[in-house]
């Protein structure tokens, strides 16, 4: 199946459609608004995928192992319940899920390993990112010459072999210890090292390729100098033209024998760093997470942009320290609101494309009335959490009328559901969407939004565990500046009031 991924920009002046070749249909994308309220309510779906005819067998067995409890997300709504599917339709070993990267050196697989992993984990799949470079230098040092590199080099190969192999048993390990999904990062270049891989997994987990192509010489420049500055292989290495060399001459050894992935499972991304369009390959894909895999990848790339997230000007309820509700800001969010709107006027006067998200509650809109310039856009799924029958509430409140929930929340509060409300994991699960239109976003976004629901947020982008996401700390009157690129994720906090 090969899906076509075209230049943002341009689909959003044509008719809102996009021929998706694999099924020879046409599929709606959803344009772009510039005016100002435009109101977003998105569901969580799924790409549609066939089920592949090589997997045509199902099992009927409804009792869960303890492997297969072990292997299971801590997760909600969709993601668990095609975990459940998973789990109960699929072979024993596809409980567990290797992505073996493969491409040319600096194409971007290790920047796409970590992203991947980290959305992954903020979905509640137990995910790990192994790097074969690292063993390789732990073994025989990182000061290897590009000769180290080269195919004809027997005791090179060998050597390359073994720590893939080493890096691969330990992978099958983790998962053996309750691990989901490995993301297994080196070149993987030959058929030969792939047939190795596959061998080494047989019975004991599925694999599927993931392949970065790019053709573009001005990024893979870009690359090359970054991997320079930034890999533990050169940090001895006084001299950044000599590295430089070494670097170019280690690629070429590559280039000279490198076989495209066309065997197995795999996913092919080509051209897809820059956001402005490419391919995406896949083939022989099945499964709810695969499926979510290949959506993410859709949509990602290495644009660099700022995010701003911020809480809402203080509120009413705030003032009286009741949770939820829909009371209009106070004085002093009032006051928060202004700061506000001289800050992105000033930070974000040369991006003319940004645009600013709220909830669809009134102290986030009001909160952004009196920024202008900007398309304003509302969202549902930035809504705070719901309190359920707490709604209104104060803690005090809660913990004198109804004790045994105040003290449910207080042992558990991230998976603590208030009556007829939400948890934390809910509201994960409904910012799906959001995290997949912020990656694929390549302006400048603001997002007003709550506590509860930033906290997820900010978890997804600085990579936090999903049981520290209830406790971290999103003060009132504080944007947090998160800048996405080629280098990773940088933040910055702003504190615009005390």
């Amino acid at each position: 199946m090969q899906v076509i991924v075209p230049d943002p920009s341009k689909i959003f002046q044509s008719s809102g459609m996009v021929e998706s070749k694999s099924v020879g249909t046409f599929s709606p994308l959803q344009k772009q608004e510039s005016q100002r309220g435009l109101f977003v309510d998105r569901g969580v779906g799924s790409p549609r995928l066939v089920k592949s005819s090589s997997s045509n067998i199902f099992s009927t067995d409804l009792n869960l192992d303890n492997e297969t409890k072990n292997s299971m997300p801590a997760a909600a709504g969709a993601v668990a319940a095609a975990a459940v599917a998973d789990q109960m339709l699929g072979p024993k070993e596809d409980r567990h899920l290797g992505i073996i990267l493969v491409g040319l050196p600096a194409r971007g697989k290790t920047f796409t390993a970590a992203k991947l992993t980290r959305y992954l984990r903020w979905l509640g799949h137990n995910t790990k990112h192994f790097n074969v470079g690292k063993y390789r230098r732990l073994k025989h040092g990182a000061n290897q010459s590009a000769d180290f590199f080269r195919a004809d080099n027997p005791e090179g190969v060998e050597a390359r072999n073994e720590v893939a192999a080493l890096a691969f048993e330990d992978m099958i390990s983790w998962m053996q210890e309750g691990g989901q999904v490995g993301i297994f990062d080196a070149t993987n270049s030959s058929k030969e090292r792939r047939n190795m891989l596959m061998k080494l997994a047989e019975g004991r987990c599925k694999i599927i390729f993931l392949e970065t192509i790019c053709n573009d010489r001005n990024i893979i420049e870009r690359n090359i100098r970054l991997k320079i500055q930034q890999s533990p292989d050169y940090a001895e290495e006084p001299d950044f033209e000599t590295g430089l060399q070494d670097f170019k001459n280690r690629l070429e050894n590559y280039e000279k024998v490198y076989e495209t992935v066309n065997e197995g499972s795999y996913i092919k991304m080509i051209d897809m760093v820059s956001g402005h369009g490419g391919q995406i390959q896949v083939n022989n894909i099945s499964g709810y997470l695969p499926g979510r895999i290949v959506f993410f990848l859709v949509n990602t790339h290495l644009t660099p942009r700022p995010i701003l997230l911020t809480r809402h000007g203080e509120s009413q309820d705030n003032v009286r320290g009741r949770i939820g509700g829909d009371t209009a800001i106070s004085e002093a969010g009032e006051l928060y609101s202004k700061k506000l709107a001289k800050f992105v006027g000033k930070r974000l006067k040369s991006e003319r494309a940004a645009s600013i998200w709220t909830s669809t509650l009134q102290r986030t809109i009001l909160t952004a009335t009196p920024i202008v310039g900007f398309p304003k856009i509302q969202w549902r799924a930035l809504d705070e959490i719901n309190a359920g029958v707490c709604d209104g509430m104060t803690y005090a409140e809660i913990k004198k009328n109804m004790p045994e929930e105040y003290e449910s929340r207080k042992k558990d509060k991230l998976r603590y559901r208030y009556p007829r409300g939400e948890s934390y994991l809910d509201v994960i699960q409904r910012l799906e969407p959001v995290i997949i239109e912020l990656e694929r976003q390549r302006a400048p976004v603001v997002v007003i939004s709550h506590q509860a629901v930033l906290r997820a947020l900010y978890a997804y982008f600085a990579d936090r565990p999903l049981n520290e996401i209830p406790h971290i700390a999103v003060p009132l009157h504080t944007i947090i500046e998160i800048q996405m690129g080629v280098t990773g994720v940088q933040e910055k906090r702003y504190k615009l009031m005390d």
